[in-house]
């Protein structure tokens, strides 16, 4: 589908993906999306976590004349992304409550002169009238290229985070209904997705839904008993300091956990809504950073969290219902590398469950009856899976009604089976009972009739005198229900979702009936432990991964960014098996890009060839060494004519006027001249860079560019030990930048 778009400046969307982001290949479904989206229309991108929904809007945003608005629900989502753009080298920013007044002016100014490509924003300042106003500038003079709304699913009040505030976007198709929409979500079942259509307005809209199976997870559940903390510790133990969040029902519990980790001497901090705004937000980002292992928290601590890199998810308690189990445990490993899922399920916090759904009442107190029946039926597929003997994968892709044939491979039920046996004539017996009672009740209803119960709801209705009555009393009400679960997960048997659990035969159902298929079930037994688990740490390719570890937590450091903006896991791994020696092998490193090729090809590969040569491995010669240069790029289209804002700040200069002068005269900020100036001087424009700094201050500066890098204000300043403002570092470091570029 790409081959026939003319992508301005690039040989093709795969190119433009390398140079961008320094991936070769898109995975699955994200080039056909880009490809609608270049065509300007509507989509609906369901991918699970990790799947690279983000690139399919980022990407055709960066080849799109304009600004793509990015709305995003949380503001540290918004912060992650944006600070791993920049990482690119790609124009983006954001606006939100964590800015001063300005801070948002000068970010305005920004975007208004053209030199922003993406701006993530929340929907509450998003609908605002004022800043409704400044978007019909923004459309008026540099163009608004699409609009996408990330956490899709928090329009759909089916959805598990639902949020009112995302309803009102449809108002802005309202107010630009030529501006295209992109809805993206990593969870969403068939009904939510309907209700984003619905909600949202899509137009004709390219749909698509990838496979919510994530084949890099093991999933696994333990019973949770008075050792559980113990095997907890060793679970932890085991993964040698990757990183992981544990989460816990209670605030209480994440407290207590976490000074008992603490003192075990295991890295943790706690997150929890009862913790000030200050400290969650500290917490947060020392576990981002990894300057912390373990986050130990309730579920306030979820969507905004962008770590890629986390190597597994524990839950102490049992989750709300599958649909959330399956949002938190994955976040673990969205880079695609392989990381656990563990479970710890336990009665009593169904008792918890119960509990918290007994305080779902309206403002009056009273109950809100609705809410809670459908939330105790979340509650029993949540009980269903944990108990549950079949494959994991089976039961969590079927709640979002993706088939799945079972036997994973990476899950406990999978790796450890237990037995089979047949019980063909059994789930006759089940399925025909749920005949007999006219497809109109549930689950326990039809034990009751099976086991030959006298309780009044089965003699009221006269369900003693169908021919099952009692027919199944050899059988205890537990292996009834098992077998009532494995029929619900193999598709044998339909139960409804509107809170009220009522059975219902499928075509699947007759073909048992009809005695044209057998039913086997397995048995539960004593999990062993995965067989999987093995110890990479003794073999050298995962020695030099450490190392590259701990050079790229160095670097984000210096940098103040957090370790995979450097580089993902997955990178790190791909350098650590290929080994690459010279900067034209580094930068076939997946997610190696132009910019990361220059800021970090020499210091990685130095550190490889370090260790090679400390392991006797081969180098390669000073000879190679001294020919291996950053490969040229290829010759891109020129960049678009000055906007306005930059042009009218050019002339004044050219006429004399000193910045004061120019912000005076066109009643801007002074800070607002100089990025003008800035920018101006980054694509080489006529702008006389020593009637603004004089010559010896642009000597030290440069020295120290040479010294520290270009890539960040602070460190040059710092290096400079303050002598010298930000201003004329800035304007001095945007001609060092447009030299480096030509040079």
């Amino acid at each position: 589908m790409s081959a026939t778009l003319s992508i301005p400046g690039f040989e093709s969307l795969e190119a433009a993906l390398k140079h961008f982001f320094g991936y070769d290949t898109f995975r699955p479904g994200q080039q056909d999306v880009m490809a609608a989206a270049l065509q300007n229309q509507d989509l609906l991108v369901i991918m699970p976590t990790g799947g690279g929904k983000s690139l399919c809007f980022q990407l055709p945003a960066l080849l799109k004349a304009g600004v793509t608005i990015v709305v995003s629900p949380l503001i540290a989502l918004m912060q992650d992304q944006v600070t791993a753009l920049e990482a690119n080298d790609i124009a983006a920013t954001f606006l939100n409550s964590s800015l001063g007044a300005v801070e948002s002016r000068d970010r305005c100014d920004r975007i208004l002169s053209g030199n922003i490509k993406l701006l993530y924003v929340a929907p509450e300042r998003l609908l605002n009238e004022g800043f409704l106003s400044f978007l019909d500038r923004v459309k008026s003079e540099v163009g608004l290229a699409g609009l996408a709304v990330d956490e899709a699913h928090c329009v759909s009040e089916w959805g598990h985070d639902f949020r009112p505030e995302y309803r009102r976007l449809s108002e802005l198709r309202q107010r630009y209904p030529d501006v295209p929409v992109t809805a993206l979500t990593a969870t969403a079942t068939e009904r939510v997705r309907g209700d984003i259509l619905h909600q949202l307005q899509l137009r004709q809209p390219h749909v698509h839904v990838s496979s919510f199976n994530r084949p890099n997870l093991y999933y696994e559940v333990r019973p949770k008993e008075r050792n559980s903390y113990s095997s907890l510790y060793q679970e932890i133990r085991e993964q040698e300091g990757a990183s992981g969040i544990i989460y816990c029902l209670s605030r209480r519990e994440v407290n207590e956990l976490t000074e008992r980790l603490q003192d075990d001497g295991i890295s943790a901090m706690p997150y929890h809504a009862g913790l000030r705004d200050k400290d969650r937000s500290l917490n947060q980002d020392r576990f981002i950073r990894d300057h912390v292992q373990i986050m130990v928290a309730t579920i306030a601590f979820g969507m905004g969290i962008n770590k890629p890199d986390v190597r597994f998810v524990i839950h102490y308690n049992l989750p709300r219902n599958i649909e959330s189990y399956y949002q938190e445990a994955g976040r673990a490993g969205r880079d695609g590398e392989p990381s656990r899922c563990l479970l710890y399920f336990s009665l009593k916090d169904v008792h918890t469950l119960d509990w918290l759904i007994d305080q779902k009442v309206d403002a009056n107190g009273q109950a809100l009856e609705n809410e809670q029946r459908v939330a105790r039926q979340q509650m029993r597929q949540m009980i269903d899976y944990a108990e549950s003997t079949v494959c994991r994968r089976t039961i969590q892709l079927g709640y979002f009604g993706e088939a799945f044939t079972g036997d994973c491979g990476q899950c406990d039920n999978c790796l450890n089976p237990k037995p089979v046996e047949d019980w063909t004539v059994e789930a006759q017996k089940f399925l025909s009972c749920v005949a007999r009672c006219k497809e109109r009740f549930g689950m326990n209803h039809i034990i009751d009739v099976l086991r030959g119960s006298k309780n009044q709801k089965v003699l009221s209705r006269g369900h003693h005198q169908l021919s099952t009555y009692g027919i199944g009393n050899d059988k205890t009400a537990d292996q009834w229900r098992q077998l009532g679960r494995s029929l619900l997960h193999q598709g044998l048997v339909t139960e409804t979702t509107d809170g009220y659990p009522v059975l219902k035969l499928n075509p699947q159902s007759w073909t048992v009936l009809k005695k044209e298929r057998d039913v086997q079930i397995a048995v539960a037994r004593t999990p062993k432990k995965d067989p999987t688990q093995v110890d990479l740490k003794r073999s050298e390719v995962e020695a030099l991964f450490m190392r590259l570890r701990s050079l790229r937590k160095r670097l984000a450091d210096e940098q103040s960014v957090p370790p995979y903006v450097v580089f993902g896991d997955s990178s790190l791994k791909f350098m650590s098996q290929q080994q690459p020696q010279t900067l034209k092998e580094f930068e076939k490193i997946s997610g190696v890009g132009r910019r990361k090729l220059e800021q970090y090809g020499k210091i990685f590969t130095e550190e490889i060839r370090g260790y090679r040569q400390e392991q006797g491995l081969p180098i390669v010669t000073e000879t190679v060494l001294e020919q291996d240069t950053l490969p040229q790029p290829k010759e891109r289209s020129k960049s678009k004519k000055l906007s306005s804002t930059l042009a009218m700040t050019l002339a004044l200069h050219q006429r004399g006027e000193t910045p004061e002068q120019i912000a005076e005269q066109r009643q801007i900020k002074l800070n607002t001249v100089f990025i003008h100036l800035s920018e101006l001087l980054e694509q080489g424009q006529p702008v006389e860079l020593t009637t603004l700094v004089p010559e010896e201050q642009q000597s030290a500066i440069l020295q120290a560019i040479e010294q520290v890098g270009a890539d960040y204000l602070g460190p040059i300043h710092e290096h400079l030990e303050a002598r010298y403002g930000y201003d004329e570092i800035k304007l001095v470091r945007a001609w060092w930048q447009h030299q480096h570029q030509d040079s």
